[in-house]
């Protein structure tokens, strides 16, 4: 049986060691040089650059999120152990493990690891589809002849990089298509390689829950255990003609996946639709001025992301949460595409001025969207505001001495309250 050692790469005929170098961290599978649709999962993403960034966090429970209101965006192993898990309610973890260092999350800082880590891809393969920051489908197909090596054997030495250069780790799943191949990265986390072959996939499933599913949550699941559908086994037990009947186009591809069946490709032209950025406070507010620093922080972030993709937007979106859950959004349409955050504060706060009778509030976003080159964003003058150039020429040559000098090296005034 065709085996791989994760260590030194070596390959040979399966064992329990590698007669290389004496590893156990051997991987063997029938099909394990034939597949080539992976999908690369870094492990505890956020809490492992933090622990990266700052050895002391090594052997404690780590949780990145914001505040009371806020919800857990990563948890790192040990806090795992202690039951937090993400999405769950920061009051919730926190009840679960009192003891965990909380960190507020560093877009910024994630999204240029997450750049560094696809640049190692990018050496293994033009296919890949970006899930997240932290994880991504590779199609390997065709890649064995110029790296001399299959991809199995590519992926190994990809998330050995990872370690060894940027100091963080990832897990792998390789099959013969997308489903598959997400299934098997969750099965050995974390520093996992799993392998789901064609031959096996069928009675791999088989009594494995319908949760599996990427995407079945719990509304979805519920209305599949009202049809008695709980495990992969339940549902090869309907005709796919039935299964359309209940569940309309889920049905079909709930039938093919029951199957280990999936045509999707992996794609690497999933245009951003939208880019946004929010934040939910400790308590409720209806202080103007406290709303304004957080409205002015959010437009740069929004605009700070718009640059990094060279990307601009036409709209601009307010999202507001009242203090009885209840959503409000306002959104106007520009005369011409912005990434310019002093426009997008301003649109952003005239909106806000609409809505402030609603206050308080317990969550406040900011976003923009119809998306479009920046290359003729910002451009138009505007009449009703002749200093609207002058603003953003200043902008421009603040974004410069930021990019120098650091994000820290300029600061608004509206941006410290």
């Amino acid at each position: 049986m065709p085996a791989l050692c994760r260590d030194c790469f070596h390959t040979f005929e399966a064992g329990a060691r590698c007669p290389a170098c004496r590893s156990p961290r051997v991987l063997s599978h029938p099909e394990l040089f034939d597949l080539t649709i992976a999908h690369m999962d870094c492990d505890a993403f956020y809490a492992s650059v933090e622990k990266r960034d700052d050895p002391a966090l090594a052997d404690k429970p780590v949780i990145i999120g914001g505040g009371q209101r806020g919800v857990v965006s990563t948890a790192c192993y040990i806090a795992r152990i202690r039951g937090v898990r993400s999405a769950m309610p920061m009051f919730q973890a926190l009840k679960l493990c009192p003891e965990a260092v909380v960190i507020r999350p560093r877009g910024e800082h994630y999204a240029a690891i997450s750049r560094q880590i696809r640049a190692l891809m990018e050496e293994l393969s033009p296919a890949i589809e970006p899930l997240s920051l932290d994880e991504a489908f590779l199609d390997m197909t065709g890649t064995a002849r110029l790296h001399g090596a299959p991809p199995a054997v590519m992926l190994a030495r990809l998330v050995k990089r990872m370690e060894d250069e940027l100091g963080l780790s990832g897990s792998i799943g390789l099959s013969h298509n997308k489903f598959l191949a997400k299934v098997a990265s969750d099965l050995d986390k974390p520093r996992g390689f799993s392998v789901i072959g064609a031959a096996e996939a069928a009675d791999f499933l088989r009594d494995k829950p319908v949760s599996l599913i990427w995407g079945v949550g719990g509304a979805t699941r519920a209305s599949l255990e009202r049809a008695g559908i709980r495990t992969f086994a339940d549902l090869l037990r309907w005709d796919k003609t039935d299964l359309h009947a209940r569940f309309g186009t889920m049905g079909d591809r709930l039938w093919h996946l029951a199957r280990g069946q999936d045509d999707r490709r992996v794609s690497s032209h999933h245009p951003v639709k939208s880019i946004s950025n929010e934040t939910t406070f400790f308590e409720d507010t209806a202080d103007p001025e406290l709303l304004d620093g957080h409205l002015w922080r959010l437009a740069e972030k929004v605009a700070d992301r718009a640059k990094a993709k060279d990307i601009a937007g036409r709209v601009v979106t307010l999202k507001l949460k009242r203090a009885d859950f209840r959503g409000l959004t306002r959104r106007i349409s520009l005369p011409d595409a912005t990434q310019s955050a002093d426009r997008i504060y301003r649109t952003a706060r005239a909106l806000f001025d609409t809505a402030l009778g609603e206050a308080p509030f317990r969550l406040i976003g900011v976003g923009i969207s119809d998306l479009a080159s920046a290359e003729t964003a910002d451009r138009s003058g505007d009449l009703l505001d002749p200093q609207a150039a002058r603003r953003i020429a200043a902008e421009r040559a603040t974004d410069a001495i930021r990019a120098r000098f650091g994000t820290g090296a300029i600061l608004k005034g509206r941006a410290i309250r």
